[in-house]
């Protein structure tokens, strides 16, 4: 069972920049696809980006791309999301998630790190 820790969450400005952290254990990282999902208030979770640690490819959402960058380290068993030009609209909570690679159902999941852009 691999267990998640996000961190890096806070306040910032529009036009800002974040960067997230979620640290993997566990579980043997290159095994797994992780990715970030995000929930705002009175909202559906959605999909941010994700990335297979293996092979380090990535996907994101339309809503993010270009602005957001995941990656990870697997020596130290972490994904990061860089988030630059925040917009008010990110604001959420911001979940790491992992399943296996030959998987699709996201069964590992942080508590979350909250972000707020304020403008």
């Amino acid at each position: 069972q691999v267990q998640l820790v996000e961190s890096g969450g806070g306040l910032v400005q529009v036009g800002d920049s974040l960067r997230l952290s979620c640290v993997a254990s566990g579980g043997t990282f290159i095994d797994y696809r992780m990715g970030w999902f995000r929930q705002a208030p009175g909202k559906e979770r959605e999909f941010v980006a994700d990335i297979r640690n293996r092979y380090g490819d990535t996907s994101y959402a339309d809503s993010v791309k270009g602005r957001f960058t995941i990656s990870r380290d697997v020596a130290k068993n972490t994904v990061y999301l860089q988030m630059n030009s925040l917009k008010a609209e990110d604001t959420a909570i911001y979940l790491c998630a992992a399943r296996r690679s030959s998987s699709t159902v996201w069964r590992n999941w942080g508590q979350g790190t909250q972000v707020t852009v304020s403008s």
